[in-house]
């Protein structure tokens, strides 16, 4: 491993201009690059102290033995020099996008004499239109097959279409009208192409008009009593329809636009991407990246432009518009580069409002899906489970693998409406039915929030496993949750039969949060005397694994299954929490308005919102509807009226 101090750069050599740089290992190969508006910033912030780089950063800079740059005369020529060196060396460390298949198209080979309508895959040619990217093979020949009774245009290969032309006679397709069968010269060259243009037209998006069209034909037909071509041309537009309704209107301005959003946590990312042409989604393709630095939102969108929209994938690919869900830092001089692939003027927004926010919103739950099946992939074998579970004790020093993990993490705002949550896993699975929510009083931060619920937690363990508890029968066996030995005595309600809350130790409680998080944990497990749980923290920014009284974290391999599975539990918690927290505010929220109310309790304030259905009815009601509730009097109604008249709430609510 490198000392990154015996190549850095003398103090004073790095110039203060925009560039690319690159790093290289002991045998030169380059193994990062990166572009920044200083160089001499950047390059710097990789030579600090090594524990405050990300873990990623971290490997990159200890495995590297040298590094170089380049400089240039603006962010433009930075990007595109930037895009090339990732082409041209493909670093193991820089954020790829890629995933395991090529994308399918639906290509019309226009620089041939009779155009071919075809899926195609792989590096675009000239000369080629293409649409899409499409998810599937098959939806593209599903559309296909409802288009081509409208436009009989070929979609033989060369090969077959020799051969027709040949022997005379056309393929399957030409017999049942699919095909305009150019190759025994049923059509001309000029008007098969005049079918291929005008398919283009509807894969572009202009279907309304073609539709208006064949209908006004079926009905000039039906007029002229040319009943048979009335009823072709009834379901060719009964075709159009069907294949129309595959391609749902999300943008009714018809704009072209590629929409992108991303799911994250500290070492990957998923990303989602619809393709939208003609206000339709055409496509959908997605990644999951590994995360090479600490990168926030905007470096991701800058990475997957840069990645994506290259020279050889064609202009076409580039949108003129890319929604996405933050602007990157050098938002204008990459608008100003895709601008150059594409040959016209790009626009990256933010939207905040409308139908393009709402599509945004679909992408990242997308995204957010991706990466948690992504995650599940993992928890869903049972090898992997305990592969996890193995690497968890070595980690820790545990002489077992840890089958019941419990996990605390709490919610707060300012010290306000305090929360955590207890999650429990067994054998690296939720179980759901033991969590836990605790509503944390007297608490000033999270220290003291996690003494209180770790107090409360292994307090009552204690007292549901020590407690004498009368009339309460032996339950011989192995303790089925923990496989620890044969369960207390106690620990089984003799009223319903089932464990007791908390009756059953884990062997790991894992703490959000770094070394503070752990101490606190730690004192209050002293102060009970519990010394057989072990005790953990998983810090969030570099996923470090601390514990009791140890002044250096424990640092998981990025690609081990235990950071996976800890990562998972930890997650699982702050979501558990989240959920716990914003339930909470929103009730005191609602009632607020009724709190200021002299005299009036929870009874009769829980009657007054189950008869008016919200404070925002109730502060428009009068003094009679208000008396009309069981239990409210003249004098309690008038009181209400007036302090909601002059609430903060009710005016909002009113505006």
């Amino acid at each position: 491993m490198a000392d990154p101090s015996s190549y850095r750069p003398a103090s004073g050599t790095i110039p203060d201009a925009p560039g690319v740089y690159r790093f290289r290992d002991p045998t030169g190969r380059v193994i990062y690059v990166g572009k920044a508006k200083s160089l001499r910033s950047r390059l710097n912030s990789y030579f600090g102290d090594l524990w405050q780089l990300h873990q990623r950063t971290q490997q990159m800079v200890t495995t590297a033995a040298s590094v170089d740059w380049v400089t240039v005369s603006s962010e433009v020529e930075a990007l595109q020099l930037e895009y090339l060196w990732i082409k041209e060396y493909d670093p193991r460390f820089n954020v790829r996008y890629r995933d395991d298949k090529s994308y399918p198209y639906l290509a019309v080979t226009l620089d041939e004499e009779f155009p071919r309508l075809q899926v195609m895959r792989g590096a675009k040619r000239k000369g080629v239109r293409y649409f899409g990217p499409y998810s599937h093979a098959w939806a593209i020949r599903e559309t296909l097959d409802l288009l081509l009774r409208v436009f009989p245009a070929r979609t033989c290969s060369a090969g077959v279409f020799k051969q027709s032309a040949h022997v005379g006679r056309p393929c399957l397709l030409g017999d049942i009208g699919k095909c305009s069968a150019p190759c025994v010269g049923r059509i001309d060259e000029s008007g098969h192409r005049a079918i291929v243009e005008e398919f283009c037209d509807f894969m572009a998006g202009r279907t309304d008009t073609m539709v208006r069209r064949l209908d006004r034909e079926m009905h000039a037909a039906a007029e002229a009593l040319e009943f048979e071509r009335a009823a072709r041309l009834r379901d060719d537009v009964a075709a159009l329809r069907r294949a129309m309704e595959k391609q749902t209107v999300v943008l009714g301005d018809g704009t072209d636009a590629d929409v992108v959003a991303f799911a994250e946590d500290p070492l990957e990312a998923a990303v989602q991407v619809f393709h939208v042409r003609g206000g339709r989604v055409r496509g959908q393709r997605g990644w999951v990246v590994e995360k090479v630095e600490e990168l926030t939102t905007g470096d991701l969108v800058h990475h997957f432009c840069t990645q994506v929209y290259g020279p050889e994938q064609g202009e076409t690919d580039v949108p003129r518009e890319l929604l996405v869900p933050e602007l990157p830092p050098d938002a204008a001089a990459l608008a100003d580069w895709l601008s150059t692939r594409r040959g016209s003027r790009v626009t990256l927004r933010v939207p905040q409002r409308g139908d393009k926010r709402a599509l945004l919103e679909t992408v990242a739950r997308n995204a957010g899906e991706a990466l948690t099946r992504h995650k599940l992939r993992r928890a869903s074998d049972l090898t992997t489970r305990s592969q996890a579970l193995e690497e968890i004790a070595e980690a820790l020093g545990l002489s077992t693998a840890p089958l019941r993990v419990e996990c605390v993490d709490v919610s707060q705002i300012q010290g306000t409406d305090v929360v955590a949550s207890l999650v429990v896993f067994e054998d690296g699975l939720p179980r759901k039915s033991e969590y836990r929510r605790f509503a944390v009083r007297g608490a000033t931060d999270d220290l003291s929030a996690v003494a209180e619920v770790f107090r409360r937690r292994f307090a009552r363990g204690r007292s549901a496993t020590t407690d004498p508890v009368p009339g309460a029968d032996p339950v011989p066996g192995a303790d089925p949750v923990s496989g620890a030995g044969p369960a207390p005595v106690d620990a089984i309600d003799p009223q319903t039969g089932r464990p007791r809350r908390f009756a059953y130790p884990p062997q790991l409680i894992v703490v959000d949060g770094g070394a503070p998080q752990v101490r606190a944990a730690a004192g209050v497990l002293a102060e009970l005397g519990i010394d057989d749980v072990a005790l953990c923290g998983l810090a969030k920014r570099l996923e470090e694994v601390w514990l009791p009284g140890d002044d250096y974290p424990v640092v998981l391999p990025r690609t081990s299954e235990g950071l996976y599975l800890l990562q998972r539990i930890r997650d699982e918690a702050h979501r558990f929490a989240i959920t716990y927290h914003r339930q909470r505010r929103s009730k005191r929220m609602v009632v607020s308005g009724l709190d200021q109310v002299p005299g009036l309790g929870e009874v009769r304030r829980k009657a007054l919102l189950r008869h008016f259905g919200s404070v925002r009815r109730l502060a428009t009601a009068s003094v009679e509807e208000i008396v009309a509730v069981p239990g409210i009097g003249r004098r309690t109604a008038e009181t209400i009226v007036a302090a909601l008249a002059g609430s903060p709430q009710s005016t909002a609510d009113r505006t």
